[in-house]
């Protein structure tokens, strides 16, 4: 599973700065989404990101350019 590939890559950018972590993976044409505020660490645990399925897959980070970090302003 690509998942803690993606995990490990998105750690790589937390020097960036950001509030928000999200990862999208893709299994037999479905995707599977996962995203929340906070550091990768914390999303990741709270998400088990590990547990994602699929050989393919994407994550990112976003800062919140206006207003507060909020799960609205993620999503």
């Amino acid at each position: 599973d690509v998942a803690p590939f993606i995990h490990q890559a998105l750690k790589r950018l937390e020097y960036r700065g950001y509030d928000s972590v999200g990862v999208t993976t893709i299994e037999k044409h479905k995707l599977y989404i996962k995203k929340d505020k906070g550091k990768v660490e914390e999303v990741h645990r709270e998400l088990d990101l590990d547990e994602m399925p699929g050989s393919m897959g994407i994550g990112h980070t976003r800062w919140a350019t206006h207003g507060v970090p909020s799960i609205p302003s993620f999503i």
